[in-house]
């Protein structure tokens, strides 16, 4: 018996196949996806798990998740040798995580963005002369922002400040995918970012301050086969990427995966 329980895996998961994701099915996020270039390529999908969970079960709960066969056969990734989406179904011999602070419960966290004078009153973003920063053309002062270190506007965040989920997302959307199209205002970029965050973070009312605050843990993974790593993607790029989301409360995990690249699928996930 004793052996019996120690085989047990730590955590087991199922695929919450019927879980609506409802800014997937938004017309208005659709089309700013597409035009950003991440529509086809960027996928949310929810498990749930039985097992009582805590931030410090991080290594042994990401592994969990990686071997459990329920993930293996459902976990969407993009093909590197096709181009479209399959299962990521491979024996996982690593896993890797980084716990991404998520605090935040409120979008003034951009107000800096204003007060620096990147973006006007009107939300139209201060233009600059063009660089050149890897895969990435900087034309604003908001890419100089998010990109260029030895910039002045770079500082306007902390580094703490820059490790914060709600951070990490709209760089995301800002940056896009191999072929986005920028926008001349900041407005899509941060409704998308709080539509995306309210529905993927979890909050709770706190009992003592009577504020909100965020519940969700947050961790940046990759896992690897006999190869090296296979997810989110062979191919290594600052916009190739995949997040957990785990509630502990409802016992749930979101998945948020963007895999960067050029053209569209047309089995596309979302």
């Amino acid at each position: 018996m004793a052996a019996e329980r120690e085989k047990k895996p730590a955590f087991t998961f199922r695929h919450l196949n019927n879980k609506k994701i409802n800014f997937m099915q938004d017309r208005k996020i659709r089309d700013l996806l597409m035009k950003w270039s991440m529509d086809g390529r960027i996928v949310v999908q929810a498990f749930s798990f039985d097992e009582y969970f805590q931030p410090y079960d991080k290594d042994k709960f990401v592994q969990a998740f990686f071997k459990d066969p329920n993930v293996l056969n459902n976990l969407k990734v993009v093909s590197p040798s096709t181009c479209e989406w399959t299962t990521l179904g491979v024996d996982i011999k690593k896993t890797e995580a980084e716990e991404i602070s998520c605090k935040q419960v409120s979008m003034s966290f951009f107000d800096c963005l204003y007060t620096n004078e990147i973006v006007r009153e009107t939300g139209y973003i201060n233009k600059c002369l063009d660089e050149f920063y890897e895969d990435f053309i900087v034309t604003d002062q908001l890419r100089q922002v998010l990109l260029l270190e030895d910039s002045n506007n770079y500082q306007i965040f902390s580094d703490t400040e820059r490790k914060e989920f709600i951070y990490c997302l709209f760089k995301h959307f800002c940056l896009g995918g191999m072929l986005c199209q920028f926008e001349d205002t900041v407005d899509p970029y941060l409704e998308t970012t709080k539509t995306v965050y309210k529905e993927i973070v979890s909050v709770q009312k706190d009992p003592e301050s009577k504020g909100i605050r965020v519940i969700s843990t947050v961790f940046k993974v990759t896992a690897s086969d006999e190869r090296g790593i296979c997810y989110p993607s062979t191919k290594k790029h600052e916009q190739t990427f995949a997040y957990l989301i785990v509630d502990p409360i409802k016992r749930h995990v979101n998945t948020l995966y963007h895999c960067f690249g050029g053209g569209l699928f047309p089995n596309s996930s979302l």
